[in-house]
């Protein structure tokens, strides 16, 4: 178990946690949520020890075993793709480079090689002996395939090395797991194998990202940053979400019944909780909402910006036509033969294992490269915005 005890941060006048404490307990998976700059990730640093806080203290069970997503990708350069995964786990990694270093003494000694017979014990005890294969098997399942294993991680591009790192976060089966934002430059099969990986998790997980689907999926409890507090909801985004709303609602609406209240909040429960499905953390956050008490419900102070558009004009129903569009670069085929309709209130999302495909693709609609072939015709009535990929010139020149 994972514990704060009054746990209390402040930069200067800024106070961004007083007296927080928690239990984090094996078997769930916790959502850290708030506003941008509420403290999310540092809190993560603090739970990590990256980061001291002024007051209180951050405890653990003896004997395990903490990982954190890293978030330098300059940190592992000298080191090998399959070493950087296996130090994920360092007791287990100090205990190879302790028995390397024995097998590499010319004058070794019978001194030498009892502590070598320790140290053997205790390589195999940690799962030593079939580290390298479980590191590589991580490593296929989030998309770095076996060629790129004694690969220097300072000749992986920055995709790749969130890959790595995320492989050593998880290596090793940690009793704690730390992660910040890990779905960050994953393609969506990559995500939904992390999903289904968290999902199965026995220990304990605790997660900031600003992905809904993400945190719905894997999630047991949410942590809710606000106002210096953290505060637990069981159950997942949406059901924090919508329960907050619920409460709120409730608050205002005096004229209702304390029983009626009592039941809406019930039905609510009962309804999420018939909708878990059969993984590990779904199962847990069923029994968990089953024990819920209804005044543990509570509305969040988080506000939420109202955001209006106002057109110029009304749109008329064709928005976009695109005729046999097709691009390649370098020889190598993005897309071919791509012909579709774009008609007033349509919502399309564009997924590809080619990032380059998607972002060629808008980069031609948009005007700002050429298709090989193909039409792309706009609706006489459409004023476009568009924010690239590589967005840093978009920024200087605006």
């Amino acid at each position: 178990m994972l514990s704060t005890n009054n746990v209390s941060l402040s930069y200067g006048k800024r106070v961004l946690f007083d007296e927080v404490s928690i239990n984090f307990t094996k078997g769930n998976c916790y959502g850290i949520i708030g506003a941008n700059g509420a403290g999310k990730s540092t809190f993560l640093k603090i739970l990590s020890g990256e980061i001291e806080p002024n007051k209180g203290n951050v405890s653990i069970s003896p004997g395990e075993r903490l990982s954190m997503l890293k978030q330098n990708h300059f940190e592992f350069n000298d080191f090998t793709v399959l070493n950087t995964v296996l130090m994920g786990n360092k007791k287990m990694w100090d205990v190879q480079q302790q028995k390397d270093a024995l097998y590499m003494k010319e004058d070794f000694t019978e001194a030498d090689g009892i502590k070598a017979g320790e140290l053997e014990h205790d390589f195999g005890e940690m799962g030593g002996y079939t580290a390298e294969s479980d590191a590589a098997q991580l490593l296929s399942d989030l998309g770095i395939t076996d060629e790129f294993h004694q690969t220097l991680m300072q000749d992986m591009n920055g995709t790749q090395k969130v890959r790595v790192l995320l492989a050593q976060s998880l290596f090793g089966n940690p009793d704690i797991l730390l992660l910040d934002e890990p779905t960050n430059d994953l393609d969506i099969e990559t995500i939904r194998w992390l999903e289904n990986f968290l999902a199965d998790y026995e220990n304990t997980a605790i997660v900031v990202s600003h992905d809904r689907h993400f945190l719905d999926t894997v999630c047991t409890h949410v942590a809710d940053v606000d106002r210096s507090k953290i505060n637990i909801y069981t159950g997942n985004y949406t059901f924090w979400y919508e329960s907050s709303q619920l409460a709120a609602r409730q608050l205002n609406d005096k004229n209702k019944k304390n029983e009626e209240k009592r039941k809406d909040l019930l039905d609510f429960i009962a309804r999420f909780s018939a909708n878990a499905s059969k993984s590990k953390q779904a199962t847990s956050r069923k029994k968990a909402l089953e024990k819920l008490v209804i005044e543990d419900i509570k509305p969040s102070n988080r506000r939420y910006p109202g955001i209006i558009f106002k057109p110029e004009r009304q749109v008329g129903n064709d928005i976009m036509k695109i005729e046999k569009l097709s691009a390649s670069v370098d020889g190598e085929v993005l897309f071919a033969d791509v012909s579709f309709d774009v008609h007033k209130t349509d919502k399309i999302l564009f997924v590809s294992k080619n990032q380059l495909a998607v972002h060629a693709f808008f980069d031609i609609i948009n005007g700002e490269a050429k298709a090989d072939h193909g039409t792309v015709e706009w609706g006489t009535t459409i004023t476009k915005a568009y924010l690239p990929n590589n967005n840093q010139t978009f920024l200087k020149a605006n």
